[in-house]
């Protein structure tokens, strides 16, 4: 078991520096010791803010580092598959951000790739991390819900960040692949991830920016069990980010609002005087400031996660396994929103439940006759009951 790691950060962007401020600061034994940016003196001046030894705009060096035993990947999508393979060459433990690939060939390569070398990999979906949605995810596993039949994943902002997320063949597409990932993962997360996603209908379309990608998306995911997923996207969202879930099972319900109401709401007539959180459009106003943004975000957990993983010689909660499965996915959402019709999930490769079979629809037995339906309280106390005749299927009520 390794006391401590250190790391090859690929990437000096938002999500570079997010990767190093939770590494840093909480799993202050793992640090990074050499960073990977294109640009020379953005990669210089991120060394000197997070006090890392050294620094490239040579990716290969960067990775080949023999002092470093892990590669972090946060750099844009089009190069995660070139990193993964020559990291997974030299043999270092891999930790991918979202989305894996820009399309599941790509994540399948990938994954292929890490499983033939035998090294670690995990995939850096924070979205799942969230102390949030952790703590309802124990809840749904401990039956509180009964049977999840409907997650709702939401995540929408003003856009993103760099010029390449709206590069349709750097990306992979736009908001679906950008955002929809998160969506995807979050609700299979909630259904449960033995659970095989089945089909896809979505509607995807470029609503108000000159790109050629969709900056706009809905997509329902059926389940082999009958559960239901939807995803909702945007990159024309005003009034910084707003992270929503919800999911509804047969025994109870959860509400999840993960950024813009965290109970911290602020205002100010003359400004903030800096950052208020990602996405923020403003300093002045009403604000909606995050406490500690990188574990709202679920950076936190996920790297106790990921490192207590690696150390143990366990799976991590998120593998890249995972990672192929979302972008499966989200393919089909875009051919679905070609075709305009349900389309399949194709996997090449499925390591969930086979052959699951749909349960049937619960029935309550009131007596030989009757099936009962609903119960429900009247406001003059009475209870009414809604019924079904076994013989006829008749629908009736009576009240008791």
């Amino acid at each position: 078991m390794n006391s401590s790691h250190k790391i090859t950060m690929l990437g000096t962007g938002v999500i570079g520096m997010f990767y190093t401020m939770t590494l840093h600061k909480y799993r202050s034994r793992d640090r990074v010791h050499t960073v990977f940016s294109q640009s020379e003196e953005r990669a210089k001046s991120f060394a000197g803010e997070w006090s890392i030894p050294k620094y490239t705009t040579n990716m290969e060096e960067a990775i080949n580092d023999p002092e470093t035993d892990v590669v972090v990947i946060g750099i844009p999508n089009h190069r995660h598959k070139e990193a993964v393979l020559m990291a997974a060459e030299a043999k270092k433990a891999i930790l991918c951000t979202k989305p894996l690939g820009r399309n599941a060939a790509e994540a399948k390569e990938m994954l292929d790739a890490v499983e033939k070398a035998g090294v670690f990999s995990a995939y850096l979906e924070d979205l799942v991390y969230t102390p949030k949605t952790l703590k309802s995810l124990e809840a749904v596993k401990k039956g509180a819900l009964g049977k999840v039949l409907w997650v709702r994943s939401r995540e929408t902002h003003p856009g993103p960040h760099s010029a390449w997320f709206w590069d349709m063949e750097k990306a992979g597409g736009g908001a679906l692949i950008d955002m929809g990932c998160h969506c995807a993962e979050i609700i299979r997360n909630f259904i449960g991830k033995d659970i095989r996603p089945v089909e896809v209908m979505c509607w995807a379309d470029t609503l108000v920016h000159n790109i050629p990608a969709e900056d706009h998306g809905i997509a329902l995911v059926r389940f082999e069990n009958g559960s239901m997923g939807q995803i909702e996207v945007s990159w024309a969202f005003r009034g910084g980010m707003d992270l929503r879930d919800e999911v509804a099972g047969t025994e109870g319900t959860i509400w999840l609002d993960h950024f813009l109401k965290t109970g911290f709401q602020m205002f100010t007539n003359v400004g903030s005087g800096g950052y208020v959180a990602e996405k923020a459009e403003g300093d002045i106003g009403w604000l909606f400031p995050v406490g500690d943004e990188v574990n709202e975000l679920g950076y936190t957990h996920m790297f106790i996660d990921v490192f207590d993983a690696m150390d143990k010689g366990t799976e991590p909660m998120e593998s890249f396994y995972d990672g192929y499965v979302v972008n499966a996915i989200i393919d089909a959402c875009y051919r679905s929103a070609k075709s305009k019709k349900w389309e399949p999930v194709e996997l090449e490769l499925w390591k969930g439940r086979e052959g699951y079979k749909r349960e049937k629809a619960a029935e309550g037995i009131v007596d030989e006759k009757y099936d009962l339906i609903k119960t429900e309280k009247m406001p003059d106390g009475r209870i009414k009951l809604i019924l079904r005749e076994k013989q006829t299927g008749e629908i009736v009520e009576k009240t008791k």
